[in-house]
């Protein structure tokens, strides 16, 4: 089965076999870079609400709906390997840049109260959306620019 790799060039897939993958549980980790974390803690801490699990110089680890984190990078501190303590093991090299997206899942029925968070706390809403579905978006950027979306029930069959 073909398909596009990087520069548009083609490339062969895997071949598809009959029996299924096992099944994924989730999206565990959402990554953002930012180039200031403590100007970022703050502004996920004051207006989303959030509180931190872990958090060093290179990384604030948040905890998201139960199920899921959103990882906060220093910009920068992910292109090198991390070794970790005690023979756990290794982080290979990851990052990015510009302008990333981040949904986070609200009810339908803290979608007031979320605009009036953002608003008291200076944060201008950028787009907001209707899906045929009924789900409901915000759209308004951190302090680095990154897309952020509030969503509610009704954006995709999944929510």
């Amino acid at each position: 089965m073909p398909g596009r790799a990087a520069g548009g060039m083609l490339r062969a897939m895997g071949t598809a076999t009959a029996d299924p993958p096992p099944p994924l549980a989730g999206v565990l980790e959402t990554a953002l870079h930012v180039a200031d974390m403590a100007r970022a803690q703050g502004f996920y801490e004051a207006v989303l609400g959030l509180a931190p699990m872990f958090a060093d110089g290179r990384l604030t680890a948040y905890p998201v709906g139960g199920r899921s984190a959103l990882l906060l990078f220093l910009r920068g501190a992910t292109e090198d390997w991390v070794h970790l303590p005690h023979g756990m093991g290794s982080i290979p090299p990851h990052g990015g840049s510009g302008p990333l997206h981040c949904a986070l899942a609200i009810a339908a029925a803290d979608l007031p109260a979320w605009e009036a968070r953002l608003a008291a706390h200076g944060v201008a809403i950028e787009a907001r959306a209707q899906w045929p579905r009924g789900g409901v978006s915000l759209y308004f950027r951190d302090p680095d620019g990154h897309l952020m979306e509030l969503a509610t029930p009704g954006l995709w069959p999944v929510w």
